[in-house]
């Protein structure tokens, strides 16, 4: 992970959109009908005002990860990390079975609902309609993109079985079902780090 700010930032959100714009198409393409005009090139400019609102929320979350990134790297002795990483598989697992997940998980996966809902006039709307959408994605997957940080050590790899996890549970039918499995094997990945702590550094050398 960069040390300097500026870089990291750029890195994350080129990350943050290719994984996950996938899972938010359903949600871009209604609003992209919703908003659809004869002018079109207005059309497209509230779109791209939209997903832009989007994505800077994700980006913006990313100075969140860099300064806990710092932290830990100031705090945490080597021979803790691999239990820090326990930690993290456990907690992204348990927030995978709340309410509070499947909540957010319930808004993602209602693109049209969430559009009539949450609309709002002019581009400014679009705006805050991006940064409502952007919250409640990162409300649903805040604790994946932990895995992906402290586990994967932000590796492609990871950045795809992430993304596709993500994808998954936004657009199945059984996706919030395929969630809660996904804990559960979060939950399970924890208990045999925190066993086996050389697990924590495979994790990412390999991946």
């Amino acid at each position: 992970m960069d040390s300097a700010i500026g870089p990291f930032l750029g890195t994350w959100t080129l990350m943050m959109a290719a994984m996950m714009l996938p899972s938010a198409m359903p949600m871009i393409l209604v609003h992209h009908r919703t908003v659809a005009a004869p002018a079109r090139i207005r059309s497209e400019l509230r779109s791209g005002i939209f997903v832009g609102a989007y994505i800077g929320v994700w980006a913006a979350s990313g100075i969140v990860v860099w300064l806990l990134a710092r932290l830990s790297d100031a705090v945490l002795p080597m021979y803790a990390r691999p239990y820090a990483v326990a930690g993290v598989l456990l907690l992204a697992g348990v927030y995978q079975l709340t309410p509070l997940k499947t909540a957010c998980l319930g808004v993602c996966r209602s693109p049209m609902s969430f559009v009539m809902t949450h609309w709002h006039p002019g581009l400014r709307g679009e705006v805050r309609l991006g940064v409502e959408h952007g919250l409640y994605c990162l409300g649903c997957c805040w604790a994946l993109m932990a895995v992906f940080v402290a586990a994967g050590a932000m590796g492609l790899i990871w950045a795809a079985i992430i993304a596709l996890i993500v994808l998954v549970e936004k657009v199945v039918p059984q996706g919030v079902t395929f969630g809660r499995v996904v804990g559960a094997a979060l939950i399970a990945g924890a208990v045999l780090v925190a066993v086996r702590p050389e697990i924590a550094q495979s994790l990412s050398g390999n991946m």
